[in-house]
C-alpha cells in the first residue's frame, strides 16, 4: 500500500494560513522589504542596526518600529553583542513561507512550472 501525505485538519490550516498571512503583511511595506533584502545579502553574518540604518537611511525610531514588526513575525533574529543588536534574516522561516507558496502554485494545480520558479533563482 502506497504511503500518503496527510493533509492537515482544517483548523491547522487555517492557523497556517494566519500565520503566513501576518508574515507576508510584515514585510509587506517597502521599508521592510528593504530591510529583509538587505539582511539577506548579509546572510549569515547579519547587520547590527547602525549598518542597516546607514544602508537604508532609514531614522532610528522608524528602523526599529520595522525590526520589531519583522522579529515579531519570526523573519528576523536578534543577538545582543555588548551595545549592539545584531539583525539576520530567519531563512527557515522564510523557506517555509516560501514552500508554502511553492505547494500551491507549483505542486497542486501546477500554475507555475517547479523549473520556471528555479530559473527565477538562479
Amino acid at each position: 500500500m502506497p504511503a500518503t501525505t496527510k493533509s492537515p485538519s482544517p483548523a491547522k490550516a487555517s492557523e497556517q494560513v494566519a500565520k503566513y498571512a501576518d508574515m507576508f503583511s510584515a514585510m509587506g511595506t517597502e521599508p521592510r522589504l528593504r530591510i529583509m533584502q538587505l539582511l539577506l545579502t548579509a546572510h549569515p553574518e547579519g547587520l547590527v542596526v547602525s549598518d542597516i540604518q546607514g544602508e537604508l537611511e532609514i531614522p532610528n525610531s522608524t528602523l526599529s518600529h520595522h525590526l520589531d514588526k519583522l522579529r515579531t513575525e519570526g523573519l528576523v533574529e536578534v543577538k545582543r553583542e555588548g551595545t549592539f543588536l545584531r539583525y539576520t534574516a530567519n531563512t527557515v522561516a522564510l523557506q517555509e513561507l516560501l514552500q508554502f507558496l511553492y505547494a500551491e502554485c507549483c505542486t497542486r494545480n501546477q500554475a507555475l512550472k517547479p523549473r520556471d520558479i528555479i530559473q527565477i533563482c538562479k
